[in-house]
């Protein structure tokens, strides 16, 4: 069967009547004007409540949450050292990370680009964190390559305080105004925790198709404005 042919079966199973070209237009009419969906009662709180949300949906999901305090390198040392971890990161090209004082964790290493297969550790920065469901988005790109987020065993992951957003509408919405209308990043991951999948029986196996480990370091402080 063509294609033509399948999609107009189901159209008509659909009671479809409109032109190619209205079903066009309501198309890009609902593209510019997304339509919004009520919260779940969980997410429904203050802006300021949302973070301990997220922290409690990504801990529920088996992923370690720390508070960066007033150095981020430092709480990246400090996880690393507890966890037993070498003191060796990849990360990508993000000017955010590379604004980061590294100096005051003299005893980290780090390696720039695309993730290797012997990389112990990557490290990224998230577009926004999603409290709905204690999820992380996160953009490909040379400042974050996607490789990071499957390659290494460890994957610790910044992310804003003032980037946690209630539901995914809202990181939709914060993905729209980071890149402009009418342009996506070539993929955008949506991550619940390091890598788990369960056979037949549920017996859950962690790590089967990426990192073993998450450290989701929340940078920022209490009542911090939330940015665009």
């Amino acid at each position: 069967m063509s294609r033509d042919e399948i999609l107009g079966k189901v159209r008509s199973a659909m009671g479809t009547t409109a032109s190619p070209a209205e079903r066009r237009q309501l198309a890009e009419a609902r593209i510019a004007a997304p339509p919004r969906v009520p919260p779940i009662g969980r997410v429904s709180v203050p802006e300021a409540e949302l973070p301990a949300v997220f922290k409690s949906e990504m801990t529920r999901q088996l992923a370690h949450v720390v508070e960066a305090g007033n150095s981020l390198p430092q709480a990246i040392a400090a996880y690393l050292e507890d966890a037993g971890l070498p003191p060796v990161l990849r990360c990508g090209d993000d000017p955010r990370l590379a604004r980061l004082p590294w100096h005051e964790a003299p005893n980290l290493t780090l390696n720039n680009g695309p993730a290797r297969g012997d990389d112990p550790i990557g490290l990224s920065h998230a577009l926004a964190g999603i409290a709905e469901t204690g999820t992380l988005a996160m953009l490909s790109g040379a400042d974050n390559p996607v490789t990071l987020c499957f390659l290494p065993d460890t994957h610790i992951v910044i992310v804003r305080r003032s980037d946690i957003v209630g539901s995914y509408e809202d990181a939709h919405a914060r993905l729209r105004r980071h890149l402009g209308a009418g342009r996506m990043p070539r993929t955008l991951n949506l991550i619940s925790g390091p890598s788990r999948t369960a056979d037949i029986g549920g017996k859950i196996v962690i790590g089967a198709h990426g990192p073993r480990r998450m450290c989701v370091i929340i940078d920022g402080t209490e009542g911090e404005n939330r940015g665009a």
